[in-house]
């Protein structure tokens, strides 16, 4: 089976974690902090704040912004639920809205229509690597007074308008589990510019400590107080260590990424019935995914058919995703459902994801195209 996502280990993470097996510290030590400041200056900000996973960043950001009941935070409908998540887990409402149909991502003109005075913040999800449109959203948010927060989880080293995709937001969350760019197996951060939101974050992810181990033990000190309802959301040391040891061969991995798209390009250009999202001209595109869309009724088969043939021939393609608004959880608690996002549902019903790691050969891409190709002929 090529999987449609996969990490890449080597023996220099090996021995960067190992390294710290062998050291004082496992957890709430120097490797932290080494991680995040090498991480904030990788895109381009302040702050970075090392966290357990990409659902607590965005569960910290949402926190940092003191989004609370009564409160509403727009989503949108093509994304992972924890973007949508994050928002109950504070008490807020999310509300979804429906997503441009060339790039999947959230559409400005739509978001502007679902702004109130309870309106908090926006979550704009870099869906599949690409950035979703800042130059439209960043403005629209300042005109209302509300804050943007980056869901680039599938978007580490991408690119907008010449900058980096952690550098565009308020807030910016990352993960790091293993089918990402990086992998820290689980984990996640968070990036800004304002120590202020940082500070929050960095307290939230300790059980509302203001302190660590760390500090205490370098200070010489044993007080600490707890200033707030926090989780342990912490990163360890040697996780940290695996992302400093994954982030020196970031950029060769998104080359690989982008090289692997630009050979799936060519496939499917020869057929009219399957096209790839739009990229636009002024991004530069990270592909964690590489969607399809796929005209069904032209190729005379259904999705489930195509999915088990291609699966059963070892090629690993996978759906991302269903629509937050149609999960019971959201249609039982929140009233959502069908209708509400037409262009999201419509699109779910034709997207297909295909292997796409920075680990896979000429020979895996190509063996992807031909299998491909046998199926559809068949």
């Amino acid at each position: 089976m090529i999987p449609y996502g996969r990490h890449i280990i080597d023996e220099d993470d090996i021995r960067a974690v190992a390294e710290v097996l062998r050291s004082g510290w496992l957890t709430t030590g120097p490797k932290v902090q080494e991680f995040e400041q090498l991480f904030a200056k990788r895109v381009g900000a302040k702050e970075g704040v090392a966290i357990s996973s990409g659902t607590a960043a965005l569960h910290a950001a949402m926190y940092a912004l003191k989004v609370g009941p009564g409160d509403e935070v727009i989503v949108p409908a093509m994304t992972f639920a924890a973007s949508a998540n994050c928002v109950v887990f504070q008490g807020a409402n999310p509300v979804i809205v429906d997503v441009d149909p060339e790039t999947l991502l959230i559409d400005p003109h739509l978001v502007r229509e679902q702004i109130t005075s309870r309106t908090k913040a926006l979550i704009a999800v870099d869906y599949a690597g690409h950035p979703a449109d800042y130059d439209a959203l960043k403005p629209l948010a300042e005109e209302h007074g509300i804050a943007v927060i980056a869901d680039a989880c599938h978007a580490l080293g991408a690119s907008y308008n010449n900058r980096p995709v952690g550098s565009l937001a308020d807030l910016s969350t990352f993960s790091f589990h293993p089918v990402k760019h990086i992998t820290t197996a689980e984990g996640g951060m968070i990036t800004t510019d304002d120590p202020q939101l940082a500070q929050r974050m960095r307290v939230f992810r300790n059980h509302g400590i203001t302190s660590d181990h760390h500090q205490r033990e370098t200070q010489g000190s044993w007080f600490y107080e707890m200033v707030d309802l926090g989780y342990n959301y912490r990163l360890t040391d040697i996780q940290c260590a695996l992302g400093i040891s994954q982030m020196r061969k970031l950029s060769t991995w998104i080359k690989r990424r982008q090289a692997i798209a630009r050979r799936y390009d060519e496939f499917f250009d020869r057929m009219p019935c399957i096209r790839a999202l739009t990229v636009k001209d002024n991004v530069v595109n990270s592909f964690h995914l590489y969607v399809i869309k796929i005209d069904f009724a032209e190729l005379r088969t259904d999705r489930a058919t195509l999915f088990a043939k291609l699966r059963a021939e070892g090629i690993g393609v996978n759906v991302h995703y269903i629509p937050v608004h149609l999960h019971p959880f959201y249609q039982n608690n929140f009233g959502t459902g069908p209708g509400m996002c037409p262009i999201a549902e419509g699109v779910y019903e034709q997207i297909l994801s295909l292997p796409m790691h920075a680990g896979m050969t000429d020979e895996d891409v190509e063996t992807v195209c031909s299998t491909f190709q046998n199926v559809i002929e068949h």
